[in-house]
């Protein structure tokens, strides 16, 4: 079968995005992973990414120019209406074409895809197994039913994500890149990768659960060692990367992994820096784990404070507390890790003295990068139905399911004052930026490391001369 896969995302206006930042500039694992498996089943696959086009027309044109048998879209809740849109699009280049929606938002909310009578059928949870044999029953001319449930596959079982979908369709929209994925920061250089090791998360923050369990099923399940580092050795190989960012909700909660993983990585000669996410519980409880970590790499941490108020986090089940914020960022600072905080403004319930409180964290925390959102209830959790319940959410369509901090998406908070606590919540202090002042100057003229690299040059300089 000849298959296309749409990427939807990118944001509202997610049009020539390619390669600007996360939003624009990472793959899509999902959909990646899709086609790696389709392909290794004989299938032929390319994908069409939103970012790389210029407008719908463009659109238009590519799926006509590829003449797919089936279109799949994968699908967040904020990339609902784009992804409507290239449904209705498909079906105008050829209404014989089988168009399938999968992902997070048509496993949460279904019933709302299924309404949309261009969609012919819908994979609940992980496809890789389901959409395979979706696409082998069509080939053979067997009927499949419009619901079809996911299967669970084994993930050491699984290939690696085919990361040339997108970067072939990137470089066509003129992509010049030196990375096969946008840098994260400063902090990581180019050639930048990105990948994931597990699926679902064994806590039950209110804000997630229970949509990540019927995505994934409860628990965690995580690829082995062995198996994450085949593809790492491939993407040394292939892109010679030099830095990393793994994806996983929560890298962290195995520790056994983590302490098998790093003796790994450091046996196999791999020397670059990466990033990933964890728990500020976690953090807390196993130092040594974080210590280690650092040794043999990790450069920066994904930490979600969300808020500094202890009333708070009990209310989103969050299961840490502000003192332990307080003290995984110290420890963050002692093995000199970058911290990214993410964390929330304008939950429901909370009030304007809870929010100066987590300005105060913030400030003390003093991380390297801030990642707000104000609240957003997306469908698929237990804040979100309280929300709903309690007649709270301002959100009209599904372009508001963005975690941007644009405005407030739920009623019973001020504005302004939000806007005003999102500019102060990211000022630092003056002790703090005199601080990062020093040690920026003091890395860029005055480090030994860098001294001795300068001295060095000057040698070299002197004695080519006097050749």
């Amino acid at each position: 079968m000849k298959v296309t896969l749409v990427c939807s995302g990118g944001g509202i206006d997610g049009f020539s995005s390619a390669g600007k930042g996360m939003s624009g500039g990472w793959i899509g694992h999902g959909l990646a992973l899709l086609g790696a498996c389709a392909k290794e089943a004989g299938h032929e696959v390319n994908l069409i990414d939103r970012r790389a086009l210029r407008d719908w027309e463009h659109f238009r044109q590519e799926v006509k120019n590829r003449a797919p048998d089936v279109v799949g879209f994968g699908m967040l809740s904020v990339d609902f209406n784009p992804a409507m849109k290239g449904v209705e699009l498909v079906k105008q280049v050829d209404a014989n074409i089988v168009t399938v929606a999968g992902g997070p938002h048509p496993t949460l909310a279904p019933e709302e895809v299924l309404d949309n009578p261009l969609v012919d059928h819908v994979v609940l949870g992980e496809g890789e197994i389901s959409f395979v044999e979706m696409l082998d029953s069509f080939e053979r001319g067997e009927k499949v039913d419009r619901l079809v449930r996911g299967e669970r596959p084994d993930l050491d079982r699984l290939p690696f994500a085919d990361r040339g979908l997108y970067l072939d369709e990137w470089r066509k929209a003129g992509y010049d890149y030196d990375s096969p994925e946008a840098p994260l920061s400063p902090e990581t250089p180019p050639p930048f990768v990105t990948m994931i090791a597990g699926r679902g998360c064994r806590y039950n923050c209110a804000f997630c659960k229970p949509g990540e369990d019927i995505l994934f099923g409860k628990g965690v399940r995580r690829r082995s060692v062995s198996h994450v580092m085949g593809e790492l050795r491939q993407l040394r190989d292939k892109y010679h990367f030099n830095t990393l960012m793994i994806h996983d909700d929560c890298l962290t909660e195995d520790r056994d992994w983590v302490g098998e993983f790093c003796d790994r990585y450091q046996a196999e000669g791999f020397t670059q820096a990466f990033w990933c996410q964890a728990r500020v519980d976690h953090v807390v409880k196993h130092e040594d784990m974080i210590k280690r970590m650092a040794e043999v790499g990790l450069a920066g941490l994904f930490l979600g404070f969300e808020s500094g108020s202890d009333r708070v986090l009990r209310f989103i089940r969050k299961g840490t507390t502000v003192a332990k914020n307080l003290e995984a960022g110290r420890i963050c600072r002692k093995y000199d890790i970058r911290i990214w905080a993410n964390y929330m403004l304008g939950l429901p319930t909370e009030t304007e003295e809870e929010v100066r409180e987590t300005i105060a964290m913030m400030k003390e925390i003093d991380p390297d990068y801030y990642s707000p959102a104000f609240y957003t209830p997306y469908p698929g959790n237990d804040l979100y139905d309280y929300c709903i319940e309690h007649g709270l959410s301002l959100v009209k369509n599904h372009d508001g399911y963005s975690r941007n901090p644009t405005e407030p998406k739920i009623k019973g908070h001020d504005p302004e004052f939000l806007r005003w606590a999102l500019r102060e919540s990211q000022r630092r202090k003056l002790r703090n930026s005199v601080k990062r002042k020093v040690r920026y100057y003091w890395g860029r003229y005055a480090s030994p490391k860098k001294a001795v690299r300068r001295a060095g040059r000057m040698m070299r300089a002197v004695h080519g001369g006097r050749g």
